[in-house]
């Protein structure tokens, strides 16, 4: 919300907001960048906007969402804002189970470095500077209005409080690319079949003169049904069209070839972990099927510096602190193997999932995810909202019951302060400490990070 609150206001808007809480990094660009906002709901504050864009989590009884109504102030929904203002004639759309945000930030880095000036959008804040988030050319400059190309993050999530359908389906894909389809977001989609139906209905949008650049992951499990005479692969295999290799990988970076029609790039990235090379293959097979010059993708990719928050070196001294996203099992998985491949000393996770994963729909997911981190320990898990028609989400001391059938050494600390003091105590030279979880962890990172330091100093 708050990288398209920026985004509206570069192109001319006059944008205000609300939240119950807005906190750094977000909520300092938020001032720097000219957009007024205030904590909590104060219908008296709103004035009578044009248009209100409602989150997802504002509830029947929010009073800024009553007052909405009651004034009948026109409103819609995040995806419906991108799809009014963001989408181009040529829709690119990034979908997937993991990898979605680094595939839709690096294909927005290289369409803007090629000069093609797209707008785009994506659920993350880019390392690179003057890189936000989101970018929608001056709507008051017909010039800059015309661009052919969005690159948008196709979240399949719920639209709004209203609207149960994905996000991805308001954005009009004329070119899709897909990463992966495994079982997520049990609040959303009870049962896989349910998720998987919502990931073919995308599928089927694509235009016949469309584009369907596909992870081979996705064929070799037959889930979808992918018919499209125009559909490109990219993978490891020999078989795909787009094909990546000869990584080699460690705590400073990648370097691996893609293989395209008998010709053999070379990639260089300052980004660590051999599942970066499939996110970078899949860019650059979109990037150049659109008929940008491969040069110009390789510069792009070797500038591109990521984003906050995925496998995001925190502190590096004798003991190495990494946060990470990753806020479900199979992408707790992902992060754990690439971090065991790289450092050879303890690896301990810190695994706070997201709503969905905490539903008892998702306990069988669980089943040895965390088999490459030595100690799993589960922290105060953030409050949130219980649907009355469904069981109890999992607490804390559940959670750590399920993780630990499948993993020897699995801990619930419920207190902060006692996780930062046990991890300060229990680290040492060699180990690795990564934080997984869509929450912010309540400065537990900071306050572990000054524990290091003051150890050194």
């Amino acid at each position: 919300m708050g990288s398209l609150a920026m985004a509206m206001k570069h192109a001319g808007f006059e944008v205000s907001g609300s939240d119950v809480g807005i906190y750094p990094p977000i909520s300092t660009y938020l001032k720097e960048h000219g957009v007024e906002y205030y904590t909590g709901w104060h219908p008296k504050r709103m004035g009578e906007p044009d248009l209100v864009v409602v989150g997802n989590v504002a509830g029947s009884e929010n009073p800024e969402w009553q007052y909405v109504q009651e004034k009948k102030i026109p409103y819609v929904s995040y995806p419906e804002l991108v799809a009014k203002y963001f989408v181009k004639p040529n829709s690119i759309v990034c979908a997937g189970t993991y990898g979605k945000t680094t595939t839709t930030a690096l294909l927005s880095w290289i369409l803007t470095q090629a000069g093609m000036n797209p707008s785009y959008m994506f659920g993350g804040l880019a390392v690179n500077e003057g890189f936000p988030s989101a970018v929608l050319p001056p709507h008051h400059n017909p010039l800059l209005g015309n661009e052919e190309f969005s690159v948008i993050e196709g979240d399949e999530y719920k639209t709004a409080r209203w609207d149960n359908s994905p996000k991805f389906s308001h954005y009009s894909p004329t070119h899709l690319l897909l990463t992966a389809v495994e079982w997520d977001h049990a609040d959303v989609y009870p049962t896989s079949e349910g998720y998987y139906d919502a990931f073919q209905k995308l599928i089927n949008s694509i235009p016949k003169n469309g584009l369907i650049v596909v992870s081979e992951r996705i064929l070799d499990i037959k889930i979808l049904n992918i018919q499209y005479p125009i559909s490109i692969t990219y993978g490891k295999s020999t078989n795909v069209d787009y094909r990546y290799g000869n990584i080699e990988t460690n705590k400073d970076g990648i370097i691996f070839n893609i293989f395209n029609e008998n010709q053999k790039y070379t990639v260089t990235s300052k980004l660590i972990g051999d599942f970066m090379a499939d996110n970078m293959c899949a860019a650059f097979a979109m990037a150049h099927e659109i008929g940008i010059p491969t040069d110009t993708i390789i510069k792009a990719i070797e500038s591109f510096k990521g984003l906050k928050r995925r496998l995001e070196k925190r502190y590096e001294g004798g003991v190495t602190v990494i946060d990470d996203i990753a806020h479900s099992p199979a992408k707790a998985n992902s992060t754990l193997k690439t971090l065991k491949q790289i450092y050879n000393g303890k690896i301990i996770a810190v695994f706070e999932p997201n709503t969905g994963n905490r539903q008892i729909e998702s306990i069988p997911s669980y089943d040895n995810q965390f088999a490459n981190a030595d100690e799993v320990i589960i922290p105060r898990l953030t409050h949130i909202k219980r649907d009355p028609a469904k069981p109890e989400p999992m607490d804390g001391s559940k959670l750590a019951e399920v993780i630990g059938k499948t993993h020897p050494n699995v801990l619930y600390i419920d207190d902060d302060n006692k996780l930062i003091n046990y991890l300060t105590n229990k680290l040492i030279p060699g180990d690795v400490v990564v934080f997984l979880g869509s929450h912010g962890f309540r400065g537990m990172i900071e306050q572990l990070i000054c524990e290091f330091q003051n150890k050194q100093n």
